[in-house]
């Protein structure tokens, strides 16, 4: 057989052996016997047609670990005897990060794990592989040699290769005590952990959001139609990018198209189909060809450092999925046709606030994803729909499929995965009980806001979309604290013309009534990107241009929102917050673009709102330091916790590293939010506060503790928090957080607690 490099015997094979060792393996495959036998077999042909001194079969345990179930090379008794902790060694790491491990000299690596019972000791040289199936790791294949020396990318191929078609012989069931490996991530009860992002709880079954195409066929009857196949596929794919890129929305310049245009080219380099050709050639089909392709690709991105590769892994994902989609008969991820359960939990690696709008809102009980946080704007959405939503469920996808039992627990963040009969009895004990609560609730609707010494509390709910209006009478909610206005635009594939806005915030006033509505003007940049928007690419987007930055340097975008809300209100009192004030001057400039489209509309005779009131939101810190200059240039003030808080101890809320490593309820927070309620006080300028803290009974009771009187929310916490404010008194808790204040460092959570129980202060 030829070798790659010169004379040397122990090269891997060349491209054309791959095809033989298919082959082989599919003859070992058809062969009768018992699994354990075909898999001595097939490391062993392994080890002979590569030129390997050892080949070895780890497979996946129920509880991660991983066990040795055939070689070739290595000591025959070690074979099930030797077990691998989960992580632990070079075959442990590659099997816990899905990626292939290559390493001149194992011995030397620190993460090398020896096992003296293997015989392993003489051999340097290894390539070890996961053994995938649909993206689940059922084990891992190693090749190893004598000689010191680093396998090349092509080696790398052909051993992903073969690994796929081990791990078809692994879920066929043939390997006795192989099952546990085949189905350990959808077989298993279990909880996986995540961060709360939509108060609830849920039990139901699993719809994936975009269901993964499993490759189940890989070696290809005919090989000049699995070519046609893939040709005809690549050309739907390329057609449908075209389509993309024509799209109104999407075709002026701007850095979304550049990004786009480099999509395509991608999708159109001839290298990305040759490759996946020469598979073809090699015995594999159309999804096989594919699936290697991506998967050897998605390797060496993996070892570049350049930012630049690491962007195109997700291109790359993605047209490899679109492709599969294709060439399994479907031309999109959501599954046309397909009818939802009645009661979904909707399970998401990522998804935006426009693609959970699609789903029928009746049917959707619960949202898992894997990387959202509770800022997030799908999060925002899932309050808005009241869905019980957990992100941060790290691998959940891998874990489930489309119909397993799960119940969401958003109030502790965790997921349990087909929960066993008991859990599901405690859990549906526990609806009841939360529904017996909301009945609680709803009978305190009407009653006045009002702590048991008479201090008056302004409760308001915080909204984004028209879906949100209803819930201010479901709630009792005094009005709206906080409108995002940037959630139409975020939701909409093109940017909303100013009839089209109009048009949405008249039928927000009216849908208010009489009750107040406080509209934040936009908050786009940083983290909200709009896809028909040219924004610059910025290292740290959260403190970068965004809000009122864009507003004062592009005008027209603002002007526009200004006049569709002056129409909109047209007789009406008008509330306007201007987002990310760091300096006075801001204000001052945002009331001078206002003011002059005012005088502009009314010389072209559109009737004006009877009252304009103007406020700025205080969620950057160095505007702490010119309250008593800001405060006299606006008409009310709202205090943006959530920024604020994370700014002020520099802590990305949405980094789950450290989202949580500063508490609210401390000493130097406390003291920040009271600045600003005593410069309100002074001034004579209401003060709001609208953050995630305002929805939280504790941190609630030290808001109206240091002097807060409306807060706004989301509409599922209106309940709990009036309940709270019904069993306080005002004048005591104030006192304490004053003690607290002047005698304490750090967090004051504890002492707030035992506060609430000494006074019977409801916090459930």
């Amino acid at each position: 057989m030829q070798s790659r490099r010169g004379d040397d015997p122990r090269t891997l094979p060349t491209e054309p052996a791959l095809r033989v060792i298919l082959r082989r393996l599919r003859e070992i495959m058809a062969e009768p016997g018992d699994g354990q036998s075909r898999l001595d077999k097939i490391v062993r042909q392994i080890s002979g047609l590569m030129v390997a001194e050892v080949c070895s079969i780890y497979l996946k345990r129920q509880d991660g670990s991983l066990e040795l179930f055939a070689t070739e090379g290595l000591r025959k008794e070690a074979v099930h005897n030797t077990r691998l902790m989960r992580g632990e060694g070079l075959v442990g790491r590659c099997a816990e990060l899905a990626v292939p491990i290559n390493e001149p000299d194992v011995q030397k690596h620190p993460a090398f794990s020896y096992r003296p019972e293997t015989g392993e000791e003489i051999y340097h040289s290894m390539l070890a592989v996961p053994i995938l199936r649909g993206g689940t790791v059922l084990g891992v294949l190693v090749v190893q040699n004598r000689t010191r020396r680093e396998y090349s990318d092509e080696d790398v191929e052909v051993l992903l290769t073969t690994a796929m078609v081990v791990a078809e012989h692994i879920v066929s069931g043939a390997v006795a005590g192989a099952g546990a490996a085949a189905e350990l991530s959808r077989s298993l009860t279990g909880v996986v952990r995540g961060e709360p992002i939509s108060d609830g709880i849920a039990l139901g079954h699993v719809v994936l959001h975009e269901p993964r195409v499993v490759v189940t066929k890989l070696l290809a009857e005919d090989i000049d139609t699995e070519l046609q196949r893939l040709e005809s596929a690549v050309h739907k794919l390329r057609i449908s990018l075209d389509e993309l890129l024509s799209v109104e929305a999407l075709a002026q310049a701007g850095d979304h198209r550049d990004v786009l245009e480099a999509y395509r080219m991608f999708a159109n380099d001839r290298g990305w189909v040759r490759r996946m050709e020469a598979a073809i050639r090699e015995g594999l089909t159309a999804e096989a060809a594919v699936e290697r392709v991506h998967n050897a690709t998605r390797t060496r991105m993996l070892r570049q450092n350049d930012p630049y590769w690491r962007e195109r892994l997700r291109d790359l994902d993605d047209l490899s999925a679109r492709l599969l989609r294709i060439l399994a008969g479907r031309t999109t991820a959501a599954r046309e046709g397909f009818q939802l359960p009645a009661d979904t939990i909707l399970v998401a690696r990522t998804m935006g606030p426009a693609e959970l709008l699609d789903y029928d809102r009746s049917k959707l009980r619960g949202l898992i994803i894997e990387e959202g946080s509770g800022q997030s704007h799908v999060a925002i959405v899932a309050r808005a729909l009241e869905l019980a939503a957990v992100g941060q469920a790290r691998g959940i996808v891998e874990r489930v499929s489309t119909g397993d039992p799960v119940i969401v627990d958003a109030e502790s963040g965790d997921i349990h995965l087909r929960p066993s009969a008991e859990v599901v009895a405690a859990y549906s004990d526990k609806v009841r009980f939360r529904a017996r609560r909301q009945r609680q609730y709803q009978a305190l609707r009407d009653l006045p806001t009002v702590t048991r010494d008479g201090a008056r509390i302004s409760l308001l709910i915080n909204a984004g979309l028209l879906v949100d209006i209803p819930h201010l009478a479901e709630s009792g909610a005094e009005g709206i604290g906080l409108f995002r206005t940037e959630l139409q635009f975020m939701i909409s594939s093109t940017l909303p013309r100013r009839d089209k806005q109009t048009e949405t915030y008249r039928q927000i006033l009216d849908g208010a009534g009489e009750k107040p509505v406080v509209f934040r003007s936009l908050d786009i940049g940083g983290d909200k990107i709009l896809p028909y928007l040219r924004q610059p690419k910025e290292e740290n987007p959260a403190l970068g241009w965004r809000a009122i930055r864009i507003a004062l340097d592009r005008p027209g975008l603002f002007r526009t929102q200004i006049q569709a809300l002056i129409r909109a209100a047209a007789g009406r009192e008008l509330r306007i917050m201007i987002p990310m004030v760091s300096t006075v001057s801001e204000i001052e400039a945002a009331k001078g673009l206002i003011n002059r489209e005012v005088e502009n509309m009314e010389r072209h005779g559109v009737p004006r709102p009877a009252k304009l009131h103007l406020g700025a939101m205080i969620e950057v810190p160095s505007i702490l330091y010119e309250l008593d200059a800001l405060m006299p240039h606006v008409d009310f003030v709202s205090v943006g916790s959530n920024d604020l808080l994370q700014f002020l101890f520099a802590a990305d809320r949405s980094n789950a590293h450290v989202g949580h490593r500063y508490d609210p309820l401390s000493v130097s927070a406390l003291k920040a939010l009271k600045q600003i309620i005593r410069a309100g006080n002074k001034h004579g300028v209401p003060v709001t506060l609208c953050g995630e803290m305002a929805g939280r009974p504790l941190e609630a009771m030290a808001l109206i503790g240091l002097g807060y009187r409306t807060i706004s929310m989301a509409p599922a916490s209106i309940g709990p928090v009036k309940t709270m404010i019904l069993s306080l008194n005002a004048a005591k808790v104030t006192g304490v957080i004053d003690e607290l204040l002047q005698s304490k460092s750090g967090s004051i959570r504890s002492e707030l607690q035992e506060f609430a129980r000494a006074e019977g202060v409801e916090l459930a």
